[in-house]
């Protein structure tokens, strides 16, 4: 369900390298929240950087909502990029796994394509 990257690149360069690779496959970068910074403005203290990443294909996301409108539930798909070890870890869900809570299997062509583009776009912005 999970689908994990290690890259041993700075936090920094990952995170260009996916807003380069999302423009690259017409994938928005809808928001990026730097939890790491959340937190500290709520007074909780949390030592590791944290960004995530809500990314969406648009012609994507229209095929979705219109077959099931539940499945707005789970959008934007999001990427999560954190200081991990001696490098940096890109993780996301798999649209395929999360596709199956929704119980509609037309659909699983779709996921399986936003699926491929998102580890497409991982791989490239760990390199």
């Amino acid at each position: 369900m999970l689908y994990r990257i290690h890259s041993r690149k700075n936090l920094a360069e990952v995170a260009q390298g996916l807003e380069t690779a999302a423009q690259k496959y017409k994938f928005g970068i809808l928001g990026v929240h730097d939890l790491r910074a959340k937190l500290r403005e709520k007074g909780v203290e949390f030592d590791r950087d944290c960004q995530v990443f809500e990314v969406c294909n648009p012609h994507q996301a229209k095929k979705v909502l219109e077959a099931n409108a539940e499945i707005s539930t789970a959008l934007p798909c999001r990427i999560s990029v954190y200081r991990e070890g001696d490098g940096v870890t890109l993780a996301t869900l798999r649209p395929t796994a999360l596709l199956e809570m929704f119980q509609t299997p037309g659909l699983r062509g779709v996921a399986e394509e936003v699926e491929e583009t998102l580890l497409k776009m991982m791989q490239e912005a760990a390199q």
